[in-house]
């Protein structure tokens, strides 16, 4: 990861792209949802009858690190004249909002609606060091408030407490019928985003977030990374 570290910094910036934040979960066998870059309209088309409907759009820019608040992310996509229309909207919206911002391409990926939502991250803390959290995730991780921290290196039986430390504990194990959630799958990856940690000193904040986890899998549907300005 070296060489996308320095190529980030080269360019006076401390954010990794959605498709360099991939390239860090693939590194260490986190799953990612099934994705494709793209800088034309007809290239959305083709990748997303790849990939097949329904699909997500993202805006691909190195300007721009909150996505969803730019306009430059569309959600359940279910064909090619829906995709069209979210394109043109979604360009509109974010030139409106950053005219300054330099749009790289988009970024289409299939669209995971069945499963618990969960936030994973990291940060590096200036008392306690490297430190991961998991919580209740989504859009609406800063209003539930409902994380759990501890500083690493950090066991499986750690992961499991954090994990039933949560309100989101309880959910993830069936609710209202829901089947539980792959428990297993999720403290897996809370094992390797402290790895990360651990292992990338360059790194200041990692936080996956969605985290889609069902009965047999989790899968990590956006990412974001922020270097060390140092």
């Amino acid at each position: 990861m070296k060489d996308i570290f320095d190529k980030v910094k080269s360019e006076g910036r401390n954010n990794l792209t959605e498709f360099e934040s991939r390239k860090l979960l693939e590194k260490y066998k986190i799953p990612v949802v099934k994705a494709e870059t793209a800088s034309t309209l007809e290239e959305l088309i083709e990748k997303s009858e790849r990939i097949g409907y329904p699909v997500v759009l993202k805006v691909l820019s190195k300007d721009i690190i909150h996505k969803t608040e730019a306009g430059g992310v569309a959600l359940d996509i279910k064909n090619e004249r829906e995709l069209a229309m979210a394109y043109t909207s979604m360009l509109k919206k974010v030139k409106s909002k950053f005219p300054k911002a330099k749009i790289d391409g988009f970024f289409v990926q299939q669209m995971l609606k069945n499963g618990y939502e969960i936030i994973v991250g990291g940060k590096r803390d200036e008392v306690f060091g490297p430190v991961v959290m998991i919580g209740f995730g989504g859009i609406f991780v800063e209003i539930f408030d409902d994380v759990a921290f501890r500083v690493v290196p950090i066991s499986k039986e750690d992961v499991m407490d954090m994990i039933n430390e949560i309100k989101a504990g309880k959910i993830l194990k069936g609710f209202r019928g829901r089947k539980p959630a792959d428990v297993n799958a999720i403290a897996d990856v809370v094992l390797k985003t402290a790895k990360i940690l651990i292992e990338n000193p360059e790194i200041k904040e990692i936080d996956i977030n969605p985290l889609i986890a069902d009965e047999n899998k989790a899968i990590a549907v956006d990412a974001r990374v922020i270097l060390n300005s140092k």
